[in-house]
């Protein structure tokens, strides 16, 4: 997903058997859907995105069969479904089974559940499988793709946040008034036409009208005075790892965006901070686990970038044991951390 330069902005792939690299497939729909067209035998391939098959019509969102032909058609790698067995995840995968036969745990619903504990434990921990990357580029441009092999166990066709748009991932940006905004600043840039209205109704009804002085709101410093305030452009962009089925019910990557966007005119409302009451300790991921908290339900965290006014700033927030985590900043260093509070500088 990205914050501009392409119609869909957004893009999301899921049941994938095949398809060797499925974010390359996500970048194939993104560029082609700027392309009408639905499909075809003329695939011009992964490097002609003018020709061949179009672009997916408009969907933003494919799986299974239909996708795996799209990326063939435009020439990507296919292979076979044992390229993704590995030795590790297998013996993961048994390690779960295990664990549900032993100990008998039960979910919610009354069906087995594995059992995850709360915190890092090197001997009992299950990756989530889920690899994210936010870039900014010197244009302004934020993108995030997130991937994942799925959750350990899980039932089949089950989908998770990861593909999910708004849940898992998401991108936006939009024009703002940078703050602060005060009321001597925001006359400033009042329509002479309100302000000359203003002053005709206090001549005409003289004394029934309150005695406001309105000398301090009528100095009128803009070039034009009927010219609209300044804007700088906000844009954001955020991936979530974690329990998908907590991220799906918060929608969680929109939802901290969100809460940036509709409430920039409040200082301290920034990505930062809306991850850390989404994704945090004691955040809204974390109470939506309710009594089932420690389990494994309600943990993840985010990692994204926020970007205001040409300066870009990462952030991230995580309720759990550890975040796998890397980012590099304007000098040229490598941040490396995995615990809240330690980070290796490269």
């Amino acid at each position: 997903m990205t914050t501009k330069g392409y119609h869909k902005r957004a893009c999301a792939l899921v049941l994938l058997k095949h398809v060797k690299n499925p974010i390359l497939l996500a970048r194939e729909m993104l560029i082609r859907g700027q392309i009408d067209g639905s499909g075809g035998d003329n695939g011009g391939g992964s490097g002609d995105p003018a020709g061949g098959s179009g672009g997916a019509q408009g969907h933003v969102c494919i799986g299974g069969e239909t996708a795996e032909r799209l990326a063939k058609e435009w020439g990507l790698e296919m292979v076979d479904e044992k390229y993704f067995w590995t030795r590790k995840r297998w013996e993961e995968h048994l390690r779960g089974l295990d664990r549900e036969r032993n100990e008998g745990s039960m979910d919610y619903h009354g069906n087995p559940a594995v059992c995850h504990k709360k915190g890092w434990d090197g001997e009992e921990y299950l990756p989530q499988g889920t690899v994210g990357a936010v870039a900014l580029d010197q244009d302004g441009t934020i993108c995030v793709a997130t991937s994942t092999g799925g959750l350990t166990n899980k039932l089949p066709t089950r989908i998770g946040d990861t593909p999910t748009i708004g849940a898992g991932f998401w991108a936006e940006q939009w024009e703002e008034i940078p703050p602060p905004l005060s009321p001597s600043w925001n006359a400033c840039f009042a329509p002479h036409s309100l302000l000359q209205a203003i002053k005709n109704a206090r001549s005409i009804l003289g004394d029934c009208l309150p005695r406001y002085e309105m000398e301090s709101y009528d100095q009128i410093t803009a070039d034009d005075p009927d010219s609209d305030p300044p804007k700088q452009i906000h844009a954001l962009a955020l991936s979530g790892t974690g329990n998908g089925d907590s991220f799906l019910k918060l929608c969680a990557a929109r939802t901290a965006g969100a809460m940036v966007r509709f409430s920039s005119m409040i200082p301290q409302r920034t990505l930062a901070s809306a991850a850390n009451q989404i994704a945090g300790p004691g955040g809204e991921l974390q109470q939506s686990a309710e009594e089932r908290w420690g389990n494994g339900e309600g943990e993840g965290g985010l990692i994204g970038i926020e970007l205001v006014g040409g300066e870009g700033q990462v952030v991230w927030d995580f309720n759990c044991g550890g975040l796998f985590r890397c980012w590099g900043d304007n000098q040229g260093r490598v941040h490396v951390g995995v615990f809240r509070e330690s980070e290796i500088v490269h």
